[in-house]
C-alpha cells in the first residue's frame, strides 16, 4: 500500500514538472492534482488502518 502511495506521488510531481515546462503537454496540469488527490486518499485510508472509532 505504501509503495502505491510512493508510486502515485512520484507520478503526480513528474505530470506537474512536464506541465509546466512543456505547453503543449499542459492537460497534465489537469491529471496531476486528482493523482496527488488519490495519494492523498490512499495515504488517509493507509493511516487509519481499519480501525473503528467507538
Amino acid at each position: 500500500m505504501k509503495k502505491l502511495l510512493w508510486v502515485i506521488l512520484a507520478v503526480a510531481v513528474v505530470f506537474f514538472l512536464l506541465g509546466a515546462v512543456i505547453k503543449a503537454v499542459a492537460f497534465l496540469l489537469w491529471v496531476a492534482p486528482f493523482l496527488l488527490l488519490a495519494a492523498a486518499l490512499v495515504f488517509v485510508l493507509n493511516r487509519s488502518g481499519g480501525k473503528r472509532i467507538p
